[in-house]
C-alpha cells in the first residue's frame, strides 16, 4: 500500500510518498516511484480535499480555485497518472470521494459542492469509459463524519452530537471506520456491479424530510402521525 500526501504520517505497512496532489508532475512523480517500488496499481483511493466557507459573491478567484484544485484536479491527476497499469493489467478499482453536499447544498460551500458534484460525474464518465478494462469505478459520498477535525467544530458538551444523532433514521453518529469499511467493499470484487455508482453514507440523513424531525408536540399540533405511531 502507497500513500501520497504533503505531510508523512508513518503509517504502520504504508509506502509513504510526499506529493501535492494539485501538482500534476510531482503526482506523476510519485505514483511512479509507488509504481516501481509495489508494483501496478490494484486499487486507487482519492480522498484529498479542502473547503473554504464563504458565500459566492465573497469568494476570490484564488479561494475558488484553490478549493477545485484540492478537491477535484486532484481526482483528475491522480486518476490519469494510475489507469496505465490498470489497463495493462485489466483490472482496477478507482473510489472517489464525494459529498452529500453537492446533493444536499449547506450554507457558504459552494465551490465545494461545484467540486464534489464534478466528481460524481466524472467517476460516472469513467466508468463507461474504462470499463472494458475491468476497472470499476465507485464514488463514495459521505454526510457528517466524527474525526477529531470535524468534532473540533462542534460546541462544547453533547448538544450537538444529539442533534446530529437525532437527523438520520438509524440515530447513529457515522465515524471514519464506517467510511474505511466502506471504501474497502466499494473496492473489492464484490462491489463491481456498483461500477458507476454514489454510495451516500450519511445513515439516511439525506432522505429524512424535515416534518420527521419534528418533536411530538410539534407533530400533534401540525396533524402529523406521533413518531411511535405504528
Amino acid at each position: 500500500m502507497a500513500g501520497l500526501d504533503l505531510t508523512d504520517p508513518r503509517l504502520p505497512g504504508v509506502a509513504h510518498h510526499r506529493a501535492d496532489v494539485t501538482d500534476a508532475s510531482q503526482v506523476r512523480t510519485a505514483v511512479r516511484a509507488a509504481v516501481d517500488e509495489l508494483g501496478a496499481a490494484d486499487v486507487l483511493v482519492t480522498c484529498a480535499g479542502i473547503t473554504e466557507g464563504l458565500p459566492l459573491h465573497l469568494t476570490s478567484d484564488e479561494q475558488w480555485q484553490r478549493v477545485l484544485s484540492a478537491n477535484l484536479d486532484s481526482v483528475f491527476l491522480c486518476v490519469r497518472e494510475v489507469l496505465p497499469t490498470m489497463m495493462e493489467a485489466g483490472s482496477g478499482a478507482v473510489v472517489t470521494s464525494g459529498s452529500v453536499l453537492h446533493r444536499t447544498a449547506a450554507p457558504g460551500l459552494p465551490a465545494y459542492a461545484a467540486a464534489k458534484g464534478a466528481i460524481a460525474a466524472l467517476t460516472r464518465q469513467l466508468a463507461v469509459d474504462y470499463g472494458r478494462y475491468g476497472i470499476s469505478f465507485v464514488t463514495l459520498s459521505p454526510g457528517w463524519v466524527r474525526t477529531p477535525a470535524t468534532e473540533s467544530r462542534l460546541a462544547p458538551g453533547e448538544e450537538d452530537l444529539v442533534r446530529l444523532r437525532e437527523s438520520n433514521p438509524m440515530h447513529t453518529i457515522v465515524d471514519a471506520q464506517d467510511i474505511a469499511e466502506a471504501v474497502a467493499f466499494a473496492a473489492s470484487p464484490a462491489a463491481a456491479a456498483l461500477t458507476g455508482s454514489e454510495l451516500v453514507l450519511d445513515a439516511g440523513a439525506s432522505i429524512v424530510s424535515p416534518a420527521s424531525l419534528l418533536r411530538d408536540t410539534h407533530r400533534e399540533r401540525m396533524g402529523l402521525p406521533l413518531l411511535d405511531t405504528p
